[in-house]
């Protein structure tokens, strides 16, 4: 918005000139995200404490979670609000991408809040059935992909640490696009079980692919680095960093011990926008690596339930793996800490394949 209102006056003064730069709104866009976090965070934890809005623990979940019981959810409303403030205000607005993005990361984030209202509102054990949560997943992803396909999007695939290796999808682009979307979505969702586990590893994750966003976009660099180019992609790099800024705001009030928990209208919605961004800057591979801390908790849980299923028996303490750590007897600021080196080591690598290749 501000784009279109500032840039113009660059013909009275070229202080203006700033506005057309991706770089000058990335950075504004965190910290506009940061600064409103800081500001409606207090009021909309004290509203939801008014609300009884509530964490409800499991029974069957790790004895030191019991003190967890009562803590504010749905925090993630926090993080969906501002993102999506920060890029109307910073964001080029004709930009199709950007209103993808923003399609996909609200449209799960309602998902999430319906999940949220339903648990901890109306008392529904488990909250939405979770087939109609899986299956509104696929809709919401559905249509972004569906729309970029018919906008002439890519449907190659490319492979980390191999420039050659370029996998033409054609059709089947839909559903694997689909799958990295809902999959990404659902990964973070199952990540968001201790303080600050989910929200640490999202800022290292959305700090990436920004920096991702900005390269693929911009076509001197994407030629020199080997990587595909995307015209118009560079602009996500705005909508990564009001994701950084929010989510940094949000860890302020998350962390251990934390004051408001996200919710699923927070890691749905988180989630869904990392892997959207990782479909627009087809580095869509890239994310099991960027986002391995996501990957390695969602197959903890398919193996958990899976080796149940097949032999009787569980492959670890207790699924998601986080928990088995916790059962194991580490304090759990160290499992969080740990899981967030992890993850920068991960995104290191990651930024490391844009050389070699």
């Amino acid at each position: 918005m501000l784009y279109y209102f500032l840039y113009p006056l660059v013909k009275y003064h070229t202080v203006f000139n700033v506005f057309q730069y991706i770089t000058f709104r990335t950075i504004y866009a965190a910290v506009t995200a940061l600064a409103l976090s800081f500001i409606i965070g207090p009021y909309i934890i004290e509203r939801l404490k008014a609300l009884n809005v509530g964490e409800v623990v499991r029974t069957d979940g790790p004895p030191n979670h019991f003190s967890k019981a009562g803590t504010p959810t749905m925090g993630g409303a926090i993080i969906l609000l501002v993102v999506v403030l920060s890029v109307l205000l910073w964001g080029n607005l004709a930009n199709p991408y950007v209103w993808v993005l923003t399609l996909v990361t609200v449209g799960m984030g309602f998902i999430g809040f319906l999940d949220d209202y339903s648990k901890v509102v109306k008392k529904k054990k488990g909250g939405m059935r979770a087939s109609t949560k899986f299956v509104s997943q696929i809709a919401v992803a559905l249509i972004a992909v569906v729309f970029l396909y018919h906008s002439g999007f890519d449907t190659v695939v490319t492979i980390p640490f191999l420039k050659e290796v370029k996998i033409n999808l054609h059709g089947f682009y839909i559903p694997f696009a689909v799958l990295v979307i809902v999959g990404a979505s659902n990964a973070v969702n199952l990540t968001d079980g201790l303080d600050g586990l989910a929200i640490g590893p999202m800022i290292i994750s959305s700090a990436t692919y920004m920096l991702l966003a900005y390269l693929v976009g911009h076509v001197k660099i994407a030629s020199y680095l080997h990587v595909m180019f995307v015209p118009m992609a560079g602009e996500l790099a705005v909508f990564a960093g009001a994701m950084v800024g929010a989510s940094l705001g949000f860890l302020w009030f998350n962390t251990y011990p934390a004051q408001v928990f996200m919710g699923d209208v927070g890691s749905l919605s988180l989630g869904g926008a990392l892997g959207t961004l990782a479909v627009i800057t087809k580095q869509e591979a890239l994310l099991l690596l960027v986002g391995g801390i996501f990957v390695v908790e969602a197959l903890s849980v398919i193996f958990q339930v899976g080796s149940f299923k097949l032999t009787g028996k569980r492959m670890f303490a207790m699924a998601p793996i986080h928990h088995h750590y916790e059962l194991k007897g580490w304090p759990e600021p160290k499992i969080i800490v740990r899981f967030w080196i992890i993850s920068i080591i991960l995104a290191l690598i990651a930024i490391s394949t844009l050389k070699i290749r």
